[in-house]
């Protein structure tokens, strides 16, 4: 059983904006700095890298590989990009407020707060395009064990819906 989320890693274009950004907008502590000079990582087919760490509240680290020479595949999946994401947990409406207004003080878009009924979200992107969220739980009053009551079933009739999809487009 996994104790708890270690870090999630992304690509950068540069480290030193990187950081600039979780650092002075999002108020994250860079904590590792992983430079390697070789021109071939052992465990990987990367070339020389800086893998770079930074921490949240609760131990947890968002980290990022800045690798020369490298590019965003571009590719076009057909997923759109609010789907791959990472949601940073906030104390509070406050919080999310106030970095709201960081981020827009600084040039970066915004999207909410938007409602979730779970939590109150806000929607933004770092430099690099990955798209990031912040959440504030709202799931009191007995909403988490609904939700959780609910799950298998809705998870059942998207199951459902799914195949009367699939069945519609092969006949």
């Amino acid at each position: 059983m996994f104790k708890g989320l270690h870090h999630v890693a992304y690509w950068c274009q540069d480290a030193q904006r990187t950081k600039d950004f979780y650092t002075n907008i999002l108020g994250l502590k860079l904590v590792v700095g992983l430079l390697t000079d070789e021109d071939h990582v052992a465990h990987s087919n990367a070339a020389e890298h800086i893998h770079i760490f930074f921490e949240c509240a609760d131990g947890s680290y968002i980290a990022f590989f800045d690798l020369p020479g490298a590019h965003p595949t571009g590719a076009d999946t057909g997923i759109p990009k609010w789907v791959n994401h990472i949601a940073f947990e906030v104390e509070s409406m406050e919080a999310l407020m106030d970095g709201k207004h960081r981020l827009e003080a600084a040039g970066y878009q915004t999207r909410g707060p938007q409602d979730h009924g779970l939590c109150q979200s806000l929607y933004f992107a770092d430099p690099d395009g990955n798209q990031l969220e912040m959440a504030v739980r709202t799931d009191g009053n007995g909403l988490r064990e609904k939700l959780a009551r609910d799950a298998e079933a809705n998870l059942a009739a998207w199951n459902a819906r799914k195949a009367k999809r699939a069945a519609a487009t092969q006949a």
